[in-house]
């Protein structure tokens, strides 16, 4: 704990609680994108495994409330019907965790950067990929791709995301889906990384100290996210979703 906040001189941490803020921000807008901004945000001026750690106790806590936004029964109802991506991605995401010292991320962060950005600059050009109804075998597919990258890179968002837009989920349903979804994996990926070491007593307390900024910065996004209407929020979820793509093939490329 010492060694890391003595780390953070004072200009250090104002970084570190305006990128928190900034990471709740565009999470309470919609919905997703948290972790990418911490982990892209911290990692240019923490090692790369205390980027990781720090998102971790923001992650679980803000997809909680994202989750609960509509009360239990709504979330049941959410863990019910993508209990298949839940259950898929949660496999996936504990066994990629394991990996994290070993694996080389950057390959596949280029192919997730490649299908996201594609998919995402598609939709806005007006080409559209949709669903007519749900399918387990392509739900369960992008479970496991999602759970792969996640455990891996603490990002799961862009499948999710991108599968939520193709079934054309309306915006207070979206939201409440991926707080469900990335709140388990979440909890999945906290306990994944205190197995793999990530997140321990040193790295805990930095993990702590973003909760308040990220929950400032999702309060003031929700407010924002209640003024817009569903045309707006999908086209607001494309743009993040592409800047993300963009951002994890910059990652591939040159870390």
């Amino acid at each position: 704990m010492d060694m890391f906040f003595s780390f953070l001189t004072p200009g250090l941490a104002a970084y570190t609680l305006a990128i928190a803020v900034l990471a709740g921000l565009v999470k309470g807008m919609v919905g997703f994108a948290m972790p990418m901004i911490l982990v892209s945000g911290l990692g240019t001026v923490l090692p790369p495994e205390v980027a990781l750690a720090g998102l971790i106790l923001p992650t679980v806590v803000t997809n909680g409330v994202q989750a609960l936004r509509h009360g239990p029964a709504a979330a049941l109802t959410s863990i019910r019907r993508f209990r298949v991506f839940l259950v898929v991605g949660g496999v996936f995401l504990l066994a990629s965790a394991q990996l994290v010292a070993v694996l080389p991320i950057p390959v596949m962060l280029l192919i997730l950067g490649v299908m996201i950005t594609g998919f995402t600059l598609m939709q806005l050009a007006g080409v559209r990929f949709r669903l007519s109804a749900p399918s387990t075998r392509i739900e369960a597919a992008v479970g496991a791709f999602a759970g792969s990258i996640g455990g891996v890179s603490g990002v799961w968002g862009p499948p999710t995301v991108a599968y939520l837009t193709a079934l054309n989920t309306p915006k207070a349903d979206q939201i409440r889906v991926q707080g469900v979804i990335y709140g388990l994996g979440a909890l999945v990926l906290m306990v994944a990384h205190v197995a793999s070491g990530v997140l321990n007593r040193e790295t805990l307390p930095f993990s702590a100290a973003l909760l308040v900024p990220t929950l400032l910065g999702m309060w003031l996004g929700g407010r924002i996210h209640d003024r817009i209407d569903q045309q707006a929020f999908r086209r607001a979820t494309l743009v993040v979703l592409t800047l993300a793509g963009l951002n994890l093939l910059r990652r591939g490329l040159i870390g």
